[in-house]
C-alpha cells in the first residue's frame, strides 16, 4: 500500500508588480500560496485513495462506515491546521525569505504558476487525463523535447523524486504503525523491523510510481509557460529563499501525511476487527 505525496514545488521569482505587499506572517504567506486550495485536492485525492483501500483490504465491505471514517482523517479545516502548524514552526524563523517567496507569488506571474499546479493536480484526479498526460509525456521523450530536459533538471534542483519518495515511505511506515495500534496484526506478530522490512521492500514500486506521476504533472501544468518562466522558476528554486521554502513545504507535508497514514491505518484496523471506528 503506498500514498501519494503532494508534489511540492517552489516558485521561480519573475520580475512583475506584486498585487499585495510581502509579509513575514506565515498565515497570510499561506494564503498567497494557495495552500488552502491545494488541501481541497489532498481532500479529493484522499477520499478517492480511501476507495483503494476499501478494495484492497475489504472489497465491498466499507459501506457509509468506511467513508464516515475516510472523511474524518481527510477533514479539510483539521488537514489546513496541522499544515500551518509544521509550516510556521519551519520558516518563521526566517522572514527574509518569507518576505522573498511572498514577493514572488504575490505577483500576476507567480498566481499564475499556482493556479496552473492547482488546475494540473485537480484534472489528474481523472485517469484519462492522467493517461493522456503520460502518453504526451512519452512522445516529448521519443522527439528529445528540449522541454522534457529542462523539467528533469526542475525536478533534479527540488530534488522532486527523492522528497516524495521518502515521504512515501514514511506515510506507508505510519499506516502499518496505525494498523498495529488498531490491532491488525495481534496474530500476525508483526515488528517494528518487520513493518521497515515491508516498506523498503516497496522502494522501488514506489519510486517508478512517483516518477511516472511527476513528469506528466509537470508538463501538463507548465505548458502554458515559456521555456524562460521555467527557467526563471528553476533560479529561484536554486536561491537560498528557494531552498528554505522548499524544506519547509516538505517537512510539513511529510508531517501532515505520516499523521493521515497513522490515522487511515488505525481506521482500516478497526474496520476489519469489526469495532466502532
Amino acid at each position: 500500500m503506498s500514498v501519494r505525496l503532494p508534489i511540492i514545488l517552489v516558485a521561480a521569482f519573475l520580475c512583475a508588480l506584486p498585487l499585495r505587499a510581502a509579509s513575514a506572517d506565515p498565515a497570510a504567506l499561506l494564503t498567497t500560496l494557495r495552500i488552502p486550495e491545494m488541501i481541497a485536492v489532498m481532500q479529493d485525492e484522499g477520499i478517492a485513495y480511501g476507495d483503494e483501500l476499501e478494495e484492497q483490504l475489504f472489497p465491498g465491505a466499507g459501506g457509509a462506515r468506511w467513508d464516515e471514517a475516510v472523511a474524518r482523517v481527510y477533514d479539510e479545516p483539521a488537514l489546513l491546521e496541522r499544515f500551518q502548524s509544521a509550516f510556521a514552526a519551519r520558516l518563521a524563523a526566517d522572514p527574509q525569505a518569507m518576505d522573498q517567496i511572498a514577493g514572488f507569488f504575490g505577483t500576476d506571474r507567480g498566481q499564475q504558476i499556482l493556479i496552473l499546479e492547482i488546475e494540473a493536480r485537480r484534472a489528474l484526479l481523472d485517469e484519462a487525463v492522467e493517461e493522456a498526460a503520460a502518453v504526451s509525456v512519452d512522445d516529448m521523450r521519443a522527439r528529445d523535447d528540449p522541454r522534457l530536459a529542462l523539467l528533469e533538471r526542475f525536478a533534479t534542483a527540488n530534488d522532486l523524486i527523492e522528497q516524495n519518495v521518502s515521504g512515501a515511505l514514511n506515510a506507508n511506515f505510519a499506516f502499518y504503525q496505525g494498523m498495529s495500534d488498531g490491532g491488525a496484526f495481534d496474530g500476525a506478530k508483526m515488528t517494528e523491523a518487520d513493518m521497515l522490512a515491508e516498506v523498503w521492500a516497496q522502494e522501488p514500486d514506489i519510486r517508478a510510481e512517483t516518477e511516472s506521476w511527476l513528469y506528466p504533472f509537470l508538463a501538463l501544468a507548465y505548458k502554458p509557460l515559456s521555456d524562460a518562466d521555467v527557467e526563471a522558476y528553476l533560479a529561484f528554486s536554486e536561491s537560498e529563499a528557494g531552498r528554505a521554502m522548499n524544506a519547509a513545504m516538505f517537512a510539513a507535508f511529510d508531517e501532515v501525511f505520516r499523521d493521515i497514514s497513522r490515522d487511515l491505518g488505525r481506521a482500516a484496523a478497526e474496520m476489519l476487527s469489526g469495532q466502532d471506528i
